[in-house]
């Protein structure tokens, strides 16, 4: 049995969602972001740095996402990534190490917006710049999932970057990013999708459906 340690609208709904797409079974554990749980010392012995998604699996801990979501595939879901030596697998690893990218931008603008509630705690220019640099990222994950997928074929390169797509929508409007919208729509449309959004839980971070930059 797979335990996975979660909180609502975080990254790791990535490994929710994968395991949605797996169909294997697990058991969600649903911490809070806000309320120091995060923090107590059962938490710190699975995560160093106090967050999710950290997982069991038969005994075994791990508290990154990107390398959760790279050992599940590996272990249960082979078909969701080319193989070493198969053609795809730089990209597959370029597009899953990518999603990481927009993640550091979608951490600093939730910082800014969310998290540091009190507006002289706050940088305009770095809110402004970040949701940027966000975009310029969304440009490209999309351009190359013009076609349907990152690669030919879904993967779970899609699952990671298409996390961050999702929550993108915070920050950009994706009707003003070219294909964003349809690739989320495709991601959306997913299943495994559908069942890991029902599981994830009452909003803890996002209460807003949009949060623009300052103006300049």
């Amino acid at each position: 049995m797979i335990t996975l340690y979660h909180a609502p609208q975080s990254r790791s709904f990535r490994v929710l969602w994968l395991l949605e797409e797996i169909g294997a079974p697990y058991r969600l554990e649903t911490l809070s972001v806000f309320d120091g749980t995060m923090r107590a010392p059962e938490h710190l012995a699975r995560s160093p740095a106090g967050r999710v998604p950290a997982v069991e699996i038969e005994g075994q801990r791990i508290f990154e996402s990107g390398a959760i979501i790279q050992y599940l595939v590996e272990t249960r879901a082979p078909h969701l990534a080319p193989a070493p030596g198969e053609a795809g697998r730089a990209d597959y690893l370029q597009w899953l190490h990518f999603a990481e990218t927009m993640g550091a931008h979608l951490a600093n603008l939730t910082q800014h917006h969310i998290v540091l509630r009190e507006e002289w705690m706050r940088s305009p220019t770095v809110m402004r710049l970040e949701a940027k640099r966000l975009a310029i990222c969304l440009a490209a994950a999309v351009a190359q999932a013009r076609d349907g997928w990152l690669l030919p074929e879904f993967s779970a390169a899609d699952i990671a970057v298409g996390y961050a797509v999702h929550v993108a929508g915070r920050f950009v409007r994706l009707d003003e990013v070219p294909g964003a919208r349809d690739y989320l729509d495709r991601l959306a449309a997913r299943p495994a999708f559908q069942r890991a959004q029902a599981q994830d839980g009452a909003a803890q971070i996002y209460r807003r459906d949009f949060y623009p930059p300052p103006e300049g």
